[in-house]
């Protein structure tokens, strides 16, 4: 695939949608073009009416088409909502070759057999992520193609999603009258803008905390091993604040901007900060709280996130054994002393993610998922697919898009 000389990542997310264009310079890429609008039609992340989508869309896409004088005709697309999900599965097959070389056709025909588990009728299987190849109970194999066998077994993730939402959303897409070049899901091209190689070799675990959502995406030896989503995120806070203090959600976003924080600090001088009361003024209110007034409010729904968090870790075993410790982006990990909360309740290592590799993009974790999503695009030319999973992992998307393209 011949690489192209500009490439459009879009974020529709619950609170905003973010349209990246980042143009070739040589052999960097750097921002042709960045917007972000509010976003609307669309509930923890899931898209629930295609028509306030698609406007918005088109919004967004003509406002960055006058700003980069180019014309955007396909994008790189996100997929997000806790509708999204992982399951492990595996599939066997006998070698057809008579000299036993495993061929290419094989390697699809044991991926394909690793399709045929029961999952709910609305749910579909998007794409299947291998994690090892079997060959004659020969475990760890990465490449099995061209090597010799009787046997081949495949151990995978497959990649579901609920049906109606991913057809709403290809479709919001398409009817703002863009290609869809892939799909990617959230946690994924979030990844793919902010972890290393050496992170997803060790072992580490990203936490995306978006306005409606958290992610999760845990990687080990290069590959993805475990990804979830939980139905709660930055927005849940803005809501606790605006009911704790008892002021409208607009007050509470600005109050959790300026003065939010996990946890309690204190001065030089060791007094202790959290008692000092802080004034808001509006136009025809007035608020006074203090900072542990903040914490109290905030800390409980981080940690209820974090403790969802750590449960999905005990799920795959583990907790507390990721080298590459924890990588937090999105929004939400903008909230002060995030970093220390999660350390404590975790018992990992912790940074705050933010996306690299296009140059003259802000260093905000809340731009992971865009980035990520345009670096896609960057890759794409390449022979592996996204984070370098398996080749072309997307195919999966792609043939679905194909079913909604007029």
């Amino acid at each position: 695939m011949a690489k192209a000389d500009i490439v459009t990542g879009l974020d529709i997310g619950t609170h905003s949608i973010k349209a990246l264009v980042a143009q070739r310079n040589g052999n960097d890429w750097e921002v042709l073009s960045y917007a972000e609008i509010p976003s609307f039609g669309l509930r923890k992340g899931a898209v629930v009416s295609v028509e306030e989508t698609a406007k918005n869309v088109q919004m967004i896409i003509s406002g960055i088409e006058k700003d980069c004088n180019r014309k955007i005709n396909s994008v790189f697309v996100n997929i997000g909502g806790n509708h999204l999900y992982v399951t492990p599965s595996d599939g066997i097959i006998s070698v057809s070759r008579a000299d036993q070389r495993i061929s290419k056709e094989d390697v699809e025909r044991v991926l394909q057999a690793t399709r045929a588990i029961n999952i709910s009728r609305n749910d579909e299987v998007l794409d299947v992520i291998p994690r090892e190849f079997i060959i004659d109970d020969q475990k760890g194999i990465k490449q099995p193609e061209d090597l010799t066998g009787v046997r081949l077994e495949a151990k995978v993730l497959l990649l579901c999603v609920f049906s109606p939402y991913f057809i709403k959303l290809t479709q919001a897409v398409l009817a703002a009258k863009l290609q869809i070049n892939d799909v990617i899901p959230s946690p994924l091209a979030a990844a793919n803008a902010v972890l290393t190689p050496q992170q997803k070799e060790l072992g580490v675990a990203l936490i995306d905390i978006g306005a409606a959502t958290t992610s999760l995406a845990v990687f080990e030896e290069g590959e993805l091993m475990h990804l979830a989503v939980f139905p709660i995120g930055s927005a849940n806070i803005t809501n606790d604040i605006a009911i704790g203090l008892k002021t409208d959600v607009a007050i509470a976003e600005s109050i959790k901007k300026q003065h939010g924080t996990c946890m309690s600090s204190k001065t030089e001088k060791g007094l202790d900060q959290s008692k000092k009361r802080i004034e808001v003024f509006d136009k025809s209110d007035s608020l006074s709280f203090t900072k542990k007034n903040l914490v109290d409010i905030i800390e409980p729904r981080v940690s209820e996130i974090l403790d969802l968090v750590q449960k999905e870790l005990k799920k795959i075993n583990r907790q507390e054994l990721l080298p590459g410790g924890v990588v937090l982006t999105g929004g939400g990990a903008k909230i002060p002393k995030i970093k220390e909360l999660v350390r404590e309740t975790l018992n990992l290592s912790c940074e705050i993610g933010r996306p690299k590799g296009i140059i003259g993009l802000q260093e905000d974790p809340a731009l992971a998922t865009v980035a990520g999503l345009a670096l896609e695009g960057v890759d794409s030319g390449s022979k592996d697919g996204i984070l370098g999973l398996t080749k072309g992992w997307g195919s999966g998307f792609r043939k679905w898009i194909r079913n909604f393209i007029p």
